[in-house]
């Protein structure tokens, strides 16, 4: 990697253009980050990004800024995850500042209700993306206990309508339980 001071550039003009062109939420962003910061620039590798979400996502507040947080800390450090929060929060603040400026006119408007509905299909596809990527890294591994864990957490939201909130938990007890396991056979 480069010298600090061009990594926080980086990173915050990376950050700063994933957060003003995305629409649809932190789930969105994450792919978006994964593509940016695992793919093309090659700083993080795949596992240790969908690490980094599962800490963001299982944090408290916008899974697009502990997303931003996590990998900013990442890759350098306080300085990192405090230029990537600060890159991330700009657009949001800017956009939601000029909406409450002309909110009437934005409320009554034909052209933003039709582009907003528009938009909802890309999201959509974006969120699906995220999830057949969340999926792959698991499958590839071949780990029976992941997969039927994956299977179980999707049965029990989507079926039986388990509180998210009460799934992490869960899974988060089971992952360590099986860490606990893996370091106990392994010494």
């Amino acid at each position: 990697m480069k010298n600090k001071s061009e990594i926080i550039k980086k990173l915050f003009f990376s950050t700063l253009y994933l957060s003003a062109f995305t629409f649809g939420g932190g789930y969105v962003i994450v792919s978006l980050m994964k593509k940016k910061f695992v793919d093309e620039l090659k700083w993080i590798g795949e596992d240790e990004m969908m690490d980094l979400v599962a800490i963001a996502q299982s944090s408290p507040g916008a899974i697009a800024v502990n997303g931003a947080i996590v990998v900013g800390y990442k890759l350098a450090g306080m300085a990192g995850a405090v230029t990537a929060i600060i890159a991330t929060i700009i657009p949001p603040f800017v956009v939601i500042s000029a909406i409450s400026a002309f909110y009437t006119m934005f409320r009554d408007s034909y052209v933003v209700s039709q582009l907003l509905e528009g938009m909802q299909a890309g999201v959509g596809a974006l969120i699906c993306t995220v999830v057949y990527d969340m999926a792959k890294g698991i499958t590839e591994k071949k780990d029976a206990v992941s997969i039927i864990i994956m299977l179980c957490a999707f049965i029990a939201v989507c079926v039986f309508k388990i509180n998210v909130v009460v799934l992490i938990l869960i899974c988060a007890a089971m992952g360590l339980v099986k860490g606990l396991l893996n370091k106990r056979r392994a010494s």
